[in-house]
This record gives C-alpha cells, sequence and structure tokens, in this order.
C-alpha cells in the first residue's frame, strides 16, 4: 500500500472562502432585522472548521482514487521515479511528475530509436564488408572446382587472390576484436615511457613505400633533436600514428604531403599532430567519422581497402588512455587529426 502525501492547500483556501460569504450574507441578515452580534465570529469559525473537514475528506478521497489510479498505471509501465515516492493530491505536483516522467520517457524512447538505427546501419556494414571477400573467395574456388585446377598458372592465381580474400576477412574480424576488447575494457594497455618521436619515425620508414605510390612526402613540421618522452602503451600509440597516417594517404592528394608535428599542450600533455593537404571530409561526416564502417565516400568502392574500422579503433585506443582525440577538416583543402598524451616526468 502506497502511502499517502496529503497536502490542505484546497481544504484550506475553500473553506475560507465559503466561511467569509456565509459570514457576509449572515451579517447582512442579522443587520437587517437588527440581531447583529458577536456571536457571528464563533460561527465563523465553526463554519471554517466544519467546511474544513467535510472538503478535505471528500476531495482527499475523491482525488486519491483517480490519482493512485494513475500512479497505478505507471506502474504497469515499470515507471521507478514516480511509484517510489507518496501518492500526492495535489494536481500541481503530481503534474509536474508527470510531466517530468514524459519527458524522460521522450528522451528514453529517443535514444533507443538512434540506437536501432545505429544497430541497424552497423549490421548492414558489418554485413557489407564481409560479403564482399567471402564472395571473391568463393567465386574462385568454385571457378577451380568446376575444372580450372587442371591449369597449374589459373590455380596458382587463383589460389593467391582467394587467399587476399582470406586474408581480408581475418583483418576484419580482429580488428571488431580489438574494438569490442577496448569496449569491455578487456584489453589491458601496457603503459611505459618512450620517444614519441621514434615512433612516428618507425611509421615513416614503414609507410615509405605506400606513400611513394602517390608520390606522398611524409615528414615532421621541424628537426626533433631532443627526445619527446611520453608515457602510454608504445604498441598501441604506433597502431594510433599508423592508421591515421594510412588514412591521410590513402585519402590524400598525390604529389601531396602528411606532416606530423608534436607540441606542447599543457604543464603535462602533448599533442601530436597529423595534417594532409587531401580530399578533406565534409562538415556534415565530423560527428560520425569515428563510428564503425562509416565511410565518408558512399558508393561503396573498397578499392583503397582496409577494414573501415581505423579510425574507431584510434578513437577506443586514445580514450582508453584517458586522452582526447580531435579533427579539423575543410574540403578541398585538407583535414588534421590530433590526440593528447601524458609527458613522461
Amino acid at each position: 500500500m502506497q502511502k499517502l502525501k496529503k497536502t490542505y492547500k484546497f481544504a484550506i483556501r475553500t473553506s475560507l472562502f465559503i466561511t467569509i460569504i456565509l459570514t457576509l450574507l449572515l451579517s447582512v441578515f442579522l443587520y437587517v432585522v437588527g440581531a447583529l452580534g458577536w456571536f457571528v465570529i464563533p460561527f465563523a469559525l465553526l463554519s471554517y472548521l466544519v467546511c474544513f473537514a467535510i472538503i478535505q475528506y471528500r476531495v482527499e478521497r475523491f482525488i486519491y482514487r483517480r490519482v493512485k489510479k494513475i500512479y497505478d498505471d505507471l506502474t504497469l509501465l515499470e515507471s521507478t521515479s514516480l511509484t517510489k515516492q507518496p501518492i500526492t493530491t495535489d494536481m500541481a505536483t503530481l503534474t509536474k511528475e508527470i510531466d517530468k516522467y514524459a519527458k524522460d520517457k521522450k528522451l528514453e524512447i529517443e535514444t533507443l530509436k538512434v540506437r536501432e538505427e545505429y544497430r541497424k546501419e552497423f549490421l548492414g556494414n558489418v554485413s557489407h564488408e564481409l560479403k564482399t571477400p567471402l564472395f571473391t573467395v568463393q567465386g574462385y574456388i568454385l571457378t577451380l572446382l568446376d575444372g580450372a585446377m587442371k591449369d597449374k598458372k589459373i590455380l596458382k592465381k587463383y589460389l593467391s587472390r582467394a587467399n587476399k580474400g582470406v586474408e581480408r576477412l581475418i583483418y576484419i574480424v580482429k580488428d571488431l576484436d580489438m574494438i569490442t576488447k577496448l569496449e569491455a575494457g578487456d584489453l589491458r594497455l601496457n603503459m611505459e615511457v618512450f620517444n614519441i618521436v621514434e615512433v612516428v619515425q618507425s611509421v615513416f620508414d614503414m609507410l615509405e613505400m605506400k606513400a611513394a605510390k602517390k608520390e606522398i612526402t611524409l615528414m615532421f613540421d621541424l628537426n626533433y633533436d631532443e627526445p619527446v618522452l611520453v608515457k602510454a602503451d608504445k604498441e598501441r600509440i604506433q597502431q594510433v600514428v599508423t592508421n591515421l597516417m594510412v588514412n591521410s594517404i590513402k585519402y590524400g592528394r598525390e604529389k601531396g604531403t602528411t606532416e606530423v608535428s608534436i607540441e606542447n599542450l599543457i604543464k603535462n600533455k602533448i599533442i601530436i599532430r597529423v595534417t594532409d593537404n587531401g580530399e578533406g571530409i565534409g562538415e556534415e561526416h565530423i560527428s560520425r567519422i569515428f563510428e564503425r564502417f562509416y565511410r565518408v565516400d558512399k558508393s561503396g568502392s573498397r578499392k583503397e581497402g582496409g577494414s573501415g574500422l581505423g579510425l574507431s579503433i584510434v578513437k577506443h585506443i586514445i580514450e582508453a588512455h584517458e586522452e582526447k582525440i580531435y579533427i579539423e577538416s575543410e574540403l578541398g583543402v585538407g583535414s588534421e587529426f590530433s590526440f593528447s598524451l601524458e609527458k613522461a616526468e
């Protein structure tokens, strides 16, 4: 049985109003008949008490029954915010509670709709990403089974292409597994002190040939003769730098540049910037650029490869370090991705 939170405002005001009217009418009547006296005051007090008792009892029972039904109906909707509170017969309070409940539920419904849309889009993207290499592998295998395997040259070529499709599938699954672990907090970070300049240089060396195919120059903004020591997971931060630079090369302009700069942010933080003069990203895509499988290019082309998870992994790794990642971009001008790291003491 829920506790009743009583309110006497209505009974007090209504009783006072009725008492004043009755007292005035009685006073006028007695004045006319010439019998007006002091006993009008006790009459007023008695009238007030009687009116208050009757009105409070009747109104409380009348409203309580109907208001309790509202609370019971909300209980069926699993409303914990209202059902834990005493039932109030104050309409103003009840209206505020119901209004707050309605707003909370509306926000909850809108959030669920957004999540449902994201879920559908995510499943569609996963299906699309996996479908392409799967069908490719299946196509080569079926061709070989139909008799092409008798030709050794075709056999070797098709098996090689099928293997590339399998490698792409493994690449996507590994990236998905990493994101899942990062989100669940199962991927432990191996924190250590290292020179971020050396990490960036090693990524330059690793991607030199990839950049050369588009004649893109990989460079620092200046010579870093002194080491810049940071405290983080070296392997994961190298993965972040690699993913950002691969993305920069992928969408970079031919004969363009990819520049890395390292700057002091605040006393115990530095910021690493990866800047290019490539295609740039439209403003409408900025807010979603770190979503899994989200692609600015909706044509569905996969000519540049990749799992579509690179930037999502970058964001999760940086957030796992309790740091921030930023993006600035303009169509036709280029993009700049930057992230903060803690300095080593």
